[in-house]
């Protein structure tokens, strides 16, 4: 069974950063492509950025692009999602997702197989 497991929500004010970190069990962390997705109240879960299997591909969403960075170490069976320059509307319950499909990096929630809890981060004004 895959087990995705995230870490390193919170509260943070405008112009600050957070880490988030989403570790995987149950396969070989290597199978993946890694996604994150967000989803503020009332709005539909959103693409945030994705990372191919060796790290070597990545794809943002013009929102975050520049402020956020997506990374991987596959020898700890994790994905990484830098948040710098926080804003208010980056207010959202953050989720990574595990893509198993042999192909390019998607956008869609529905390609992503295995999902983890989902963590909030509150930017305050």
């Amino acid at each position: 069974q895959v087990q995705l497991v995230e870490s390193g929500g919170g509260l943070v004010q405008a112009g600050g950063s957070l880490r988030f970190s989403c570790t995987v069990s149950g396969r070989t962390f290597r199978s993946y492509a890694m996604g994150w997705f967000r989803q503020a109240p009332g709005k539909e879960r959103e693409f945030v950025a994705a990372i191919s299997r060796l790290g070597i591909s990545t794809d943002y969403a013009d929102s975050v692009k520049g402020r956020f960075a997506i990374s991987r170490d596959n020898a700890k069976n994790t994905v990484y999602l830098q948040m710098n320059s926080l804003k208010p509307e980056d207010t959202a319950v953050y989720y990574c997702a595990a893509d198993a499909t042999i192909g390019a990096l998607s956008r869609s929630s529905t390609a992503y197989e295995f999902w983890g809890q989902g963590t909030q981060v509150t930017v305050s004004s």
